[in-house]
């Protein structure tokens, strides 16, 4: 079992909801990113997804392209990612969930990647624009070296879709609350309780919401109907506005603690 798999026992045990944080790796510089992770812990982050940037972000929304691209410029590869998670690896037990595109995966190869992040420490992976009616062979590649693989099921999926997400995830299953892109919304969608209902029909897999999430009465709203929320836009707009402010650290602990509370007597 995987350090994602023995969180999500801890927390059912504990009776305690958990918070996935997501940041673009490298943003604002490689160098960095350890010590941001390290503050999102701090601040009661219980998994945290590394995105990898990637030039043609279709699934992403600005927040998060202008992340990439930042990241980018910095020098960030899929390489430096998987650095990256060795050096936060060193520091700290939290499960990481690294977060990219197929196409840079399929460039530095699926078997190799696979090695690669197991032997960095990494404990599953998210291939957002991966189908799931062809994920056979990273499937495999992925379970042979012992890294869980989260797949996306989406308001707009079908039963078939549904039932192909829950035959290949492991470790949980990413829910995503509404169609369209990532990024900050003021309500949730009203598609998320449907979802939620399809999807544990189909598997008893740890439930996470994510796209849109960004205050603590979100997280309150989803606190009694799912196992974790997910995080992103909102924690990559702090860093992007606080970049140059050394106080960048503090504060994404802050409002990770924030966020946090948000699940009341979930947490």
């Amino acid at each position: 079992m995987t350090r994602i798999g023995r969180l999500f026992d801890c927390l059912k045990r504990d009776g305690r909801k958990g918070l996935i944080a997501y940041i673009t790796a490298g943003d604002p510089t490689p160098e960095r990113t350890p010590d941001l992770v390290e503050a999102l812990v701090r601040g009661g982050a219980d998994l945290i997804e590394l995105g990898v940037p990637f030039s043609d972000p279709i699934a992403d929304g600005p927040v998060i392209q202008r992340a990439g691209e930042r990241a980018l410029k910095a020098g960030t590869t899929l390489a430096t990612v998987l650095e990256i998670a060795a050096a936060i690896r060193r520091r700290s037990e939290v499960p990481l969930l690294l977060f990219t595109y197929l196409n840079p995966v399929l460039r530095y190869g699926l078997d190799r990647l696979a090695q690669d992040a197991a032997t960095c420490g990494i404990d599953g992976c998210l291939l957002i624009d991966a189908s799931v009616e062809e994920a056979q062979d990273y499937v495999a590649a992925m379970h042979r070296h012992g890294l869980d693989t989260v797949f996306l099921a989406a308001p707009t999926s079908t039963t078939r879709r549904l039932e192909l997400v829950a035959r290949y995830s492991t470790g949980f299953v990413y829910l995503v609350s509404r169609t369209g892109v990532t990024g900050e919304r003021e309500t949730l969608s009203a598609a998320v309780t449907p979802l939620i209902q399809a999807v544990r029909a189909v598997t008893n897999l740890p439930l996470a919401v994510g796209f849109g999430i960004s205050r603590p009465e979100h997280v309150a709203e989803l606190g009694g109907q799912v196992e974790a929320v997910v995080v992103g836009s909102a924690f990559v707009r702090l860093i992007e506005r606080n970049a140059d402010n050394p106080s960048l650290e503090i504060q994404l602990e802050s409002f990770t603690r924030e966020l946090k509370h948000g699940f009341g007597a979930h947490a």
